[in-house]
């Protein structure tokens, strides 16, 4: 991807949320030199990967095969593996119309994944096979608002404003808007997607950038390069 449309993504995702009542918090209007001044009192921001995230999964093809995400809050591992302190995340997420994010999982994370606003989410859902794969005949047991609901493979879950799915390690899942753009909300244990992201088909969790102008402002992917 382009820096110039990673630029262009996040000044609309932020008209969007806007839109819809939510304000990011502060550190998502930092430049990256604002940033790179405050890296010392914004230590967690970085080590927990909070921030700005917009990947084509490699495709390519954003608008076919993409998803923005923003990580609002999120604890450590650490916290997660002695069962005390930060043991949660929440994050914003952006699915423009049609557009898909690819069937996967998560080893360690539970999450809801919450239509906040806009058009319809859908969620295709698969189960797992004995060591946790990819079962294509294989289907289990969300709770859809608190209630129970058992899905057959390949079943597909609309979601409309307001209604949520959660799902746990083993649930595979992919998810698209019909209709629109959807605000999502997700609220989980600790999040990591460098190691927690398994995906049934090889993707890249983080696009690869050409840098054909100046961040807006960074990414989690780029936390590394720019602050060490």
């Amino acid at each position: 991807m382009k820096r110039s449309q990673i630029n262009a993504i996040m000044a609309e995702a932020a008209e969007t949320i806007r839109t819809h009542g939510f304000a990011l918090p502060p550190f998502a209007h930092w430049s990256p030199d604002d940033f790179a001044a405050r890296r010392d009192a914004a230590r967690h921001v970085i080590d927990a990967r909070c921030g700005w995230d917009i990947t084509d999964f490699g495709s390519g093809r954003f608008d076919r095969i993409g998803l923005f995400l923003f990580t609002l809050r999120n604890g450590l591992l650490d916290d997660l593996r002695r069962g005390g302190g930060m043991c949660y995340a929440e994050k914003l997420l952006i699915a423009q119309r049609d557009q898909l994010t690819p069937m996967h999982t998560h080893r360690i994370k539970a999450e809801d994944i919450i239509n906040r606003g806009g058009a319809t989410l859908l969620v295709q859902l698969h189960g797992s096979d004995d060591r946790g794969g990819f079962a294509e005949d294989r289907g289990g047991t969300v709770w859809c608002d608190g209630i129970r609901r058992p899905y057959a493979p390949g079943d597909i879950l609309r979601l409309e404003p307001g209604q949520s799915v959660t799902l746990r390690p083993g649930d595979w899942h992919a998810f698209w808007a019909e209709g629109g753009t959807v605000l999502i909300g997700e609220v989980s244990t600790v999040n990591d997607d460098e190691t927690d992201n398994v995906f049934r088909d090889p993707v890249g969790r983080f696009a690869a950038i050409e840098e054909d102008t100046a961040p807006t402002h960074l990414l989690v992917s780029d936390y590394r390069r720019w602050l060490g």
